[in-house]
């Protein structure tokens, strides 16, 4: 008896030994072969603009003159995350001021090519549809583009990571961005927070070297769905600006209200409700 106990001991033991055995092998292989520039803004992008099936929030947009005058913009924006390879649909709403009140934007994002973007115009009735050359305008007179609002194909761009610093008391990738075609800028910095892998800070460079635009997250909550086993957080940025340094602009927003899976449609998406939109999203 006490033989067969000491071997089941044993056994016991061997096989704690053999799976934190497998744990650090696996731990150390994981640090051995640490993420690809590319993979961090992969991954970053999908913290920043995919977390959830969809999502929903108010918002708040404050455009600051350099003089201190400010004009506000108020927006519901609906977002739905395609079941697969990366495919996302776009909704603003438009509520205040009263010159853009009933105005709709809609984005259909396609990783692999250029996205889809509409604008409606309701003092015209007019449903344009946004030029692939016209992502890096002004959005709607802010210091976004419309290509900020829903995100840049990763792969138009060529990564390399810089550097490991910390920015305020969060640990963060440095890593500098080239596109591989022409665009608004020729190198963009990024701080991306290795915890949440959420973008803290960009840096913008003009065609003289220049920095002229400077985003940062200002405040950054998690938002928790479902209870119990079922829950799930999503660290969010909900207050984030965006400095022009060369004409001392800014755009500040901030979101409220956020909720992530909803049971949005693709219905929700369509030309049709940006005439129209679905009130029982747009409140």
């Amino acid at each position: 008896m006490m033989l067969a106990m000491k071997k089941a001991i044993l056994g016991v033991i061997a096989l704690v030994i053999l799976i934190v055995g497998q744990a650090f092998s696996q731990e150390t292989a994981e640090q051995k072969m640490p993420l690809s520039a590319a993979q961090v803004i992969e991954k970053s992008q999908h913290a920043f603009y995919y977390q959830g099936d969809d999502m929903k929030a108010n918002v708040t947009m404050e455009l600051i003159a350099k003089s201190g005058g400010k004009r506000t913009r108020v927006m519901s924006m609906l977002r739905r995350n395609a079941t697969e390879g990366g495919n996302q649909k776009y909704f603003i709403y438009f509520h205040k001021p009263g010159d853009v009140r009933r105005m709709t934007f809609m984005v259909w994002k396609y990783p692999a090519k250029e996205d889809d973007r509409w604008i409606f115009v309701p003092a015209v009735d007019l449903i344009k549809r946004i030029a692939a050359d016209d992502k890096h305008s002004s959005f709607v007179g802010s210091d976004f583009t419309y290509e900020d609002i829903s995100g840049r194909d990763v792969a138009a761009d060529t990564h390399s990571l810089l550097r490991s610093e910390k920015l305020a008391d969060r640990d963060c990738y440095v890593i500098e961005s080239i596109p591989k075609e022409s665009a608004e800028y020729i190198k963009r910095l990024s701080w991306i927070d290795k915890k949440t892998l959420l973008p803290l800070k960009e840096e913008y460079y003009d065609v003289q070297n220049e920095l002229f635009r400077v985003f940062t997250a200002d405040k950054i909550e998690d938002i928790k769905v479902g209870e119990g086993t079922d829950e799930n957080v999503f660290p969010t940025v909900t207050r984030r600006t965006m400095k022009n340094l060369k004409t001392g602009h800014r755009t500040e927003v901030v979101y409220s209200s956020v909720s992530y899976n909803l049971g949005l449609k693709d219905k929700d998406f369509s030309e049709r409700h940006m005439r129209r939109p679905p009130r029982s999203w747009i409140r």
